[in-house]
């Protein structure tokens, strides 16, 4: 008989989608192989049907899951498109390249089996049943089948039968989950241990599961064929089995940024608008707040309020003049802030309608376009081939400043005066390489329109009053704005405003409204909520190191970033504006020289002020008190992302400042002697020691390469993936916003005010944290084969490098660490 799964691998055979359907009772566990949806057949998830063959797409299976599978993905033949990606990841089941990962070919490792044994992890004895003839027999007498032993010579090639997916879910689930929270980790006490029926056998026969991370993997396959509907299912082996470096970069590419990623149509803005934050009876409607001056926007948003009345979208236009008193007047009915659009042409009515650009957002709970996150997730997006979201991403950028006044913390009416830290230019010259660059006039369009948006930012945001500092011509991060901030959790500044309560004899409620709208006065409160706001604008929200001083301090990250808009406008105007740019906001023309004097004077500033030669750290220089402070933080490296420190004192940073930021997993954000102290009244902070966030480490990777310390950059790198493919095999594929570096068994678990994104999941992580998914990617590539086969059997740092030749130790700039 004909194997048509075969056949079709081999070319052979042409299925339409009603060849796949079953006629017999899919639901049932009883209907055998005759009633499986094959997973090798070309499926629509989306209810529509199509007849195009499925061998109209051309795939070699050798390169699942492969890096450049993953960047190429784009051009594969896509049997239909959808506009908007939220809370949807493509069926892993719908087509053969996507379901069944990497290829396990045994003809390849003959001469051993080592290469594809299971990889059990926390599994002690990882022996096989089959090799102890007691428990052999055992089990055949237990069960209707017995276990298969055709498949000793299969090295690892093999392909199980889930006869029914609810049932091995539900055992699975029963017999390993020990503490009930739908996951499968190191933590869970279970026999570590099922038996899964072989294809080969239709089931009856079975073979041995073992392990933590092998296990999970099953778990989250089962939940993903269940979510699609699933009754039975094929699955190989190599898909549970699968290394776990390739698997999570498997994941970030074909599933993660498909999950993060939003665009605004006309069947998704309603749910898009919604905003699970604020909790007022004006935000129980979704609502889109739309500029003056953009009426097809308002009219697109009209007609998406119309084509569904039961959603209760409503639209609002913005005044010309957006003020702190208006923005606090939004309070009580908060609402999305519209993003840039494109126009498409109907292909069935020729008529024109809009269509958002795509964007990435931080992490699944999030709908908002978010600010330097963004930037970040570029960076991943454009390594995984992604340009058109990184584009689009741009382009909402282009659109905030041009209509909002400058890149938003998020597209919501609470954030219109808070900004976040720019890294518009860079992120514009990265996307405009990866568009082809100066021969390519599409590009160079864009990059000019980035670059005219960036220069009106930097003159009415950085280079402005309340952020620039008059006297030395550094910046702070200093947004306008009146009240408490509506966005935080209802009783976050409780301890704060207690006192209050009790001097007004007023509810938490009664004393808000009466503080927001002025009719009581509290200078101590506005001085708070200036530096509140200031820290949420810092991105750094929050730590010891801004507390109650944020608006008066010159940051060494901020003004670093603001020296590389300087380098990079005065590059852009040079190239593309032929060494002369007229703003028309101020009626000035400039050079590229003008623009290269302003970094100039700044780095100038910044040496004086903030430079400390002793201890190699970079430090913020507070305006109001005219002096240097002592908080040592991860942000020192920024100076080397932007190219604003000299060589020398790159040097001194790695010699004296790195030493004290380096740790188990990578660089940490503070050092614990700045942080101080913790106690009852003086909580952890999320930006603190001893937690590591994924930008500090892409900006410190970059910026030590840049300055010739790509071996230190490598050895940074290597602390940081194995934390994260350590939590990623031992806690069910996890992947989260930030990690406490210090640890090893569990650096997702994270005891600070705002918890851990991306940890609260069942069955399976669907789209990891978006500039940690980033900062894998990014890692990686300075990774050899080596280091790679040592992070996926997670060898911890210290062990690796002591293990390398002493030539291979200069690639990692150490010397025999203890």
């Amino acid at each position: 008989m004909v194997d048509p799964v075969r056949s079709l691998e081999k070319g052979t055979g042409e299925h339409s989608l009603k060849d796949n359907v079953s006629q017999g009772d899919k639901s049932s566990p009883k209907g055998g192989m005759k009633d499986i949806l094959d997973p090798r057949k070309d499926y629509v998830t989306s209810g529509h049907s199509t007849s195009q063959p499925h061998s109209s797409v051309h795939f070699n299976p050798r390169f699942v899951g492969s890096k450049s599978s993953s960047i190429n993905s784009e051009a594969r033949p896509q049997r239909h498109t959808r506009l908007s990606s939220l809370n949807e990841f493509h069926d892993p089941f719908s087509t053969a390249e996507v379901y069944y990962g990497p290829e396990t070919n045994p003809n390849k490792h003959v001469a051993t089996r080592r290469v594809n044994r299971p990889r059990t992890m926390s599994v002690v004895d990882t022996a096989s049943d089959f090799k102890n003839k007691a428990d052999y027999d055992r089990h055949l007498l237990k069960r209707r089948g017995s276990e298969d032993d055709t498949y000793l010579s299969s090295k690892g090639n093999r392909r199980f039968f889930i006869e029914n997916v609810d049932e091995m879910l539900r055992k699975l689930l029963a017999t390993e989950d020990t503490d009930k929270n739908f996951q499968i980790t190191i933590e869970d006490t279970g026999p570590k241990v099922i038996k899964v029926g072989t294809a080969n056998s239709d089931g009856f026969k079975y073979v041995n599961i073992r392990g933590t991370y092998m296990l999970s993997n099953l778990l989250q396959e089962l939940t993903i064929a269940q979510s699609f509907g699933r009754s039975q299912i094929f699955l190989d082996e190599a898909r549970i089995n699968e290394n776990p470096v390739d698997r999570l970069t498997r994941l970030i590419h074909t599933q993660f940024w498909d999950n993060l990623t939003r665009r605004v149509d006309l069947n998704s803005i309603a749910q898009i608008a919604l905003d699970t934050k604020i909790d007022t009876p004006g935000a129980k409607n979704p609502r889109v707040y739309v500029p003056y001056n953009c009426p097809k926007q308002y009219e697109f948003y009209i007609q998406a309020s119309q084509m569904d009345p039961s959603l209760s979208l409503e639209v609002e236009y913005l005044p010309r003049d957006i003020t702190p008193e208006y923005v606090k007047s939004l309070n009580e009915t908060p609402g999305l802030l519209a993003l840039a659009m494109e126009e498409h042409v109907n292909p069935s009515s020729g008529e024109l309608t809009l269509v958002g650009y795509p964007y990435a957002v931080p992490g699944g709970r999030f709908n908002e376009f978010y600010g330097w996150d963004s930037y970040m997730i570029a960076l991943g997006l454009l390594e995984g081939g992604k340009t058109h979201v990184a584009r689009g991403m741009v382009e909402h950028f282009i659109f905030e400043i041009e209509h909002y006044g400058k890149t938003l913390n998020a597209n919501r009416t609470y954030y219109l005066c808070r900004s976040q830290p720019p890294f518009l230019t860079d992120m514009a010259l990265q996307v405009f390489k990866k568009l082809g660059g100066k021969s390519n006039p599409d590009a160079i369009d864009f990059l000019q329109r980035a670059c005219q948006a960036a220069i009106k930012e930097y003159k009415t945001v950085w280079a402005h009053s309340p952020r620039l500092d008059a006297e030395t011509g550094l910046s702070c991060y200093h947004p306008v704005g009146l009240g408490i901030p509506p966005e935080t959790e209802e009783d976050h500044f409780d301890s704060l405003l207690d006192p209050y309560y009790k001097k007004y004899n007023a509810s938490r409620e009664e004393f808000v409204r009466m503080y927001n709208e002025g009719e009581i006065r509290e200078p101590k409160l506005d001085e708070f909520f200036m530096h509140d706001r200031a820290v949420r604008e810092s991105g750094h929200d929050t730590t010891y190191r801004f507390e109650g001083v944020c608006a008066h301090l010159a940051t060494i990250d901020l003004n670093s970033l603001l020296y590389k808009y300087e380098k990079d406008i005065a590059d852009i105007i040079e190239q593309f504006f032929g060494d002369e740019y007229h703003d028309t906001w101020d009626d000035l023309i400039t050079d590229s020289q003008y623009w290269r004097n302003l970094a100039q004077k700044r780095k100038s500033v910044v040496t004086k002020c903030m430079w400390d030669e002793e201890t190699g750290f970079f430090f913020d220089y507070n305006t109001k008190t005219k002096q240097k402070r002592s908080y040592e933080s991860a942000t020192t490296l920024w100076a080397l992302w932007a190219g604003l420190a000299t060589e020398d004192q790159a040097k001194v940073i790695v010699e004296k400042a790195l030493p004290r930021l380096e740790v188990l997993g990578g660089i940490v954000a503070c050092t614990e002697r700045s942080r101080g102290p913790l106690s009852v009244k003086r909580p952890p902070r999320q930006w603190d020691f001893p937690y590591g966030w994924a930008p500090h480490q892409i900006l410190a990777w970059h910026g030590l390469s840049k300055y010739g310390f790509l071996s230190t950059a490598t050895r940074l790198a290597y602390r940081w993936l194995y934390i994260m493919t350590k939590a990623f095999v031992d806690y069910n594929g996890i992947v989260v916003e930030k990690y406490d570096v210090t640890k090893g068994t569990d650096p997702h678990r994270v005891n600070a005010e705002y918890g851990n994104q991306g940890a609260d999941f069942k069955g399976v992580a669907k789209e990891g944290f978006g500039w940690v998914n980033a900062s894998y990617v990014l890692g990686l590539s300075y990774m050899n084969n080596h280091a790679k086969r040592a992070l996926a059997t997670c060898v911890p740092p210290v062990p690796f490098f002591n293990s390398l030749r002493p030539k291979e130790r200069n690639g990692y700039g150490l010397q025999v660490l203890s």
